[in-house]
């Protein structure tokens, strides 16, 4: 069979590289953002018999994809075999090796054959090698950035820490970031509660939490919110967005000041919306608020945090940019675009896009939970705001595209109304300042860097 063999070393001993793989979240953290694939189930944790299904979108259908763990020895490695999916054959090794200067390798072995017999091999064989080169590439690249982050930030100390949106984009990465890396996650969610998941019950249309499951938490993190860009912003809509973050907020922040062991943090999202469309003007944590829907809305946002404030939590208002992952939002919605050829800047191109990566986010809200100095305001961005313009340069490149196709001002403000004006041709240009003086180390300072990793381009 044809195989696909990596090797990295690892900046963690090899029983905590070992440890990493065998918690929850680890799966979730080494999927790709670019490819459609999915975690359906993990049944038991790594261990022997125990499987893992997945769903693969390839062309218009979608497969389920089980594999089955063998040769499990915890501390050392495991092996995945394919029960059903998308290869007529798939075994995949994990082996972890210790260093003497307390480092650690992990090497992977995957050996597979193609669908279709000779058919497949003949016609698909050299692109599937290259796809799986790339993307263990990149799972090596992604590995080695969470062990490090943990290793540097967690202080040995595990976490428990609830995070509602955990369903979210960002939410659920989050989740995943903290528990791979040993912390105790507990959900706060609005639906069916799974309580051996610890899940915390928040009934928003009598704006009550279960403060039995929440008390004696760390660290609150709350990224629940309605999504800004899922429709046009009706009076109902606006007023929908409002409520769920200015409302949301005050219900949790009044659940947690009145827990008998209270949080010492809560990092609640914001957005750089805060400083409304300012042009060219650089921004940063001293600068004031703007004007606008969203800036209105994001001022109320982080009013709304105060009744934790004054029972003696730490707060901190996390003032989000654009996120940068394939796997989702801003990005993955210009990838079907900027593949026709038809992405480019959008009204004049001059105004500003403050980003972050997906990966910088999760660490920054980790390093915001340990950092005791770090109260207020942080903006969560990166340290190279970029015109609108030279965003789309830069995102054409990551897809090997032209951004040259312009979409108009007048385009904009007849399809998408006041949404288009102030998300698309409204910005601004914001700096991390607070986290750079706290001593945090972008993983992806560059926009270039961040695209690149999002789409697996390692080299």
């Amino acid at each position: 069979m044809p195989t696909v063999v990596r090797s990295s070393v690892m900046p963690a001993p090899r029983e905590r590289l070992a440890a990493w793989h065998f918690r929850e979240g680890a799966i979730e953290r080494l999927l790709p953002p670019w490819e459609s694939i999915r975690e359906v189930r993990n049944a038991a944790g790594i261990a022997n018999g125990s499987t893992v299904c997945m769903q693969v979108r390839t062309g218009l259908r979608t497969i389920d994809w089980i594999v089955q763990h063998e040769r499990v020895e915890p501390g050392r490695g495991f092996t995945q075999r394919q029960v059903s999916g998308p290869f007529a054959d798939w075994l995949h090794e994990f082996r972890f090796l210790p260093h003497e200067d307390g480092r650690s390798t992990i090497e992977e072995h995957v050996a597979y054959r193609e669908p279709f017999g000779l058919f497949g091999s003949a016609c698909c064989g050299g692109r599937i090698q290259k796809r799986l080169t790339r993307i263990l590439a990149w799972r090596h690249r992604r590995l080695a950035n969470d062990v490090r982050r943990h290793e540097e930030l967690s202080q040995g100390n595990p976490l428990r820490v609830a995070v509602s949106g955990a369903s979210g984009l960002v939410g659920k990465q989050c989740c995943a970031f903290l528990s791979s890396g040993g912390h105790q996650v507990r959900r706060i969610v609005r639906g069916e509660v799974n309580h051996e998941r610890l899940d915390v019950a928040w009934n928003t249309q009598t704006g009550t939490v279960d403060g039995t499951a929440l008390d004696g938490v760390d660290a609150v993190v709350h990224f629940a919110g309605e999504n800004i860009a899922a429709g046009s912003w009706t009076a109902d809509r606006k007023r929908a967005i409002r409520q769920s973050r200015v409302n949301g907020t005050r219900q949790i922040a009044m659940a947690l000041a009145a827990l008998p062991h209270k949080p010492r943090v809560l990092i609640c999202a914001s957005g750089v919306g805060w400083y409304g469309s300012r042009g060219t003007e650089p921004l940063d944590e001293t600068s004031g608020a703007g004007t606008g829907f969203l800036s209105q809305t994001c001022q109320e946002w982080e009013q709304a945090t105060l009744p934790a404030e004054q029972a003696g939590i730490r707060v901190v208002h996390l003032r989000i940019g654009l996120v940068v992952t394939a796997a989702g939002g801003v990005i993955k919605r210009l990838r079907t675009p900027f593949s026709l050829g038809l992405g480019g800047p959008v009204g004049s191109g001059t105004q500003g896009m403050s980003w972050i990566a997906l990966d910088d986010l999760l660490a920054a809200t980790l390093h915001c939970i340990q950092n005791e100095s770090l109260r207020g305001a942080v903006n969560a961005v990166a340290p190279d705001p970029r015109s609108n313009r030279a965003f789309g340069a830069a995102l054409g490149q990551a897809m090997h595209r032209p951004a040259i196709t312009p979409l108009p001002a007048a385009a904009v403000s007849l399809i998408f109304g006041e949404m288009g004006r102030e998300l698309l041709l409204g910005g601004n240009f914001v700096q991390p300042q607070r986290l750079l003086d706290s001593g945090f180390r972008f993983d992806h300072a560059r926009l270039e860097q961040a695209l690149a990793f999002e789409f697996g381009h390692m080299d």
